[in-house]
């Protein structure tokens, strides 16, 4: 329970610093004829946010339309030939057999969108690339390490998507018995 209840409340806490405090909140007070404080946004993140989750959504889209259309139209009719409705139909027989097909593919889109996450300093949003490289390259003056360090923090968040999506890929595979 400790564990759960520490992992749902650090990472949101981790991911809210790690992408520089996108969102701010201070309780309104009136000044004068205008309300000051409450809840805002930058709207440099708002702009990254929704560019990359529209971008990365098609490409998802596709890859879950690919993965079901992937199941054979035998397998649908035998589950309405059992008497499943549709939404059990797709719940219990078409979605797994589905995700061995959508995984491959869904963990090469993950680390896309961790790469085109760099592209955040065009739109003006401190990022990473920009956060750590631009302040290691003004303390220190060496560029070649600073890179380094920077290809390495993208390097460590890439092994953990794809360590994690290969252990799931693992575990919907189809065993022998």
């Amino acid at each position: 329970l400790w564990v759960s209840l520490g992992i749902l409340v650090a990472l949101p806490g981790i991911t809210f610093i790690a992408t520089g405090m996108p969102l701010s909140w201070d309780v309104p007070v009136l000044k004068g004829f205008n309300f000051k404080g409450g809840m805002a946004i930058k709207p440099e993140f708002l702009a990254l946010w929704l560019a990359l989750s529209l971008y990365t959504a098609c490409f998802i889209a596709e890859i879950v339309r690919a993965g079901i259309l992937a199941v054979s139209h035998g397998q649908t009719e035998a589950a309405f030939a059992l008497g499943l409705r549709p939404n059990r139909a797709l719940q219990l027989i078409i979605i797994p057999q589905a995700l061995r097909v959508i995984v491959p593919p869904l963990c090469s889109q993950y680390l896309n969108l961790t790469k085109n996450s760099s592209l955040a300093i065009a739109i003006g949003y401190m990022d990473i690339t920009a956060t750590l490289g631009g302040i290691s390259l003004m303390q220190t003056g060496k560029e070649m390490e600073t890179m380094l360090i920077v290809m390495g923090v993208y390097l460590v968040i890439s092994l953990l998507i794809s360590s994690f999506m290969n252990w799931f890929n693992h575990r919907i595979k189809l065993t022998e018995r």
